[in-house]
């Protein structure tokens, strides 16, 4: 790894031997891993290489196996949870509520939820807050989920698949978002499939392959050592890692 990532007094998230299992699956294995204030860090890898896993322990939904996790110098566990702003890859509102009413809950919730630039948001990606979720479309549920995660001032934002489920035009005005949105002394990480739409956003990326880190570097010193881009060297390192399965 670049010594540009180990500077520690910048250090956000540290995970020491970090390792899940399920029964008698593993989905992650003895990852150590250290990210700094101020990224945006690609989550990169095929189903079932264990991206949802790691978003799940950093958020503390659930417990490692084995080895440690903080953030911000604590445990992970109830202190951190206010540091965590969290998108999961589906929808968990009730269809009857309007996306004001998610703002309501959210603003009453949490400390750090800015109501004004939520409200900036919902214009500038189209979301009509009086608007019932089961009226809209996936790709505006996206939106609004993206709104309240992105509304926080947060230390770390963790996106699962947020461009998904937004057909191609909309995905610039997404990543628009996150990036004049989120709080700069934090870290984003953004887990996709994706790696051609959001490449140009990242400042760094990580490649999980069964489990394991297998790459963890600036996207600038992949370029220079790699002579390509980070989706290019995706796709040859993947290549024979078939893209179906369950995600862990």
């Amino acid at each position: 790894m670049s010594e540009q990532l180990m500077k520690t007094d910048e250090l956000l998230v540290t995970c020491t031997a970090l390792t899940k299992r399920y029964g008698s699956k593993t989905a992650l294995s003895g990852v150590n891993l250290q990210l700094k204030r101020g990224r945006i860090v690609g989550l990169l890898g095929p189903n079932g290489s264990g991206k949802t896993t790691l978003i799940k322990l950093l958020c503390g939904l659930i417990q490692p196996t084995e080895g440690d996790i903080a953030i911000g110098g604590m445990p992970v566990g109830p202190g951190t949870k206010a540091l965590v702003s969290y998108l999961p890859d589906r929808m968990y509102f009730a269809d009857w509520m309007k996306a004001s009413d998610l703002l309501d809950l959210f603003s009453d919730f949490y400390n750090d939820f800015d109501r004004t630039k939520a409200a900036a948001m919902c214009q500038s990606l189209g979301v009509v807050p009086s608007q019932r979720l089961k009226t809209m479309s996936k790709g505006t549920k996206e939106k609004v989920q993206l709104i309240l995660v992105m509304a926080r001032k947060a230390s770390l934002y963790l996106l699962d698949e947020p461009i998904a489920g937004v057909d191609p035009a909309a995905r610039d005005y997404i990543l628009n978002t996150i990036l004049t949105n989120y709080n700069e002394e934090g870290c984003v990480m953004i887990s996709t499939h994706l790696i051609s739409d959001i490449e140009q956003v990242l400042d760094e990326a990580i490649f999980l392959k069964e489990g394991q880190v297998v790459l963890h570097d600036s996207v600038d010193a992949i370029r220079e050592r790699e002579g390509r881009s980070v989706d290019a060297l995706f796709r040859e390192v993947f290549r024979t890692t078939g893209m179906e399965g369950g995600a862990f």
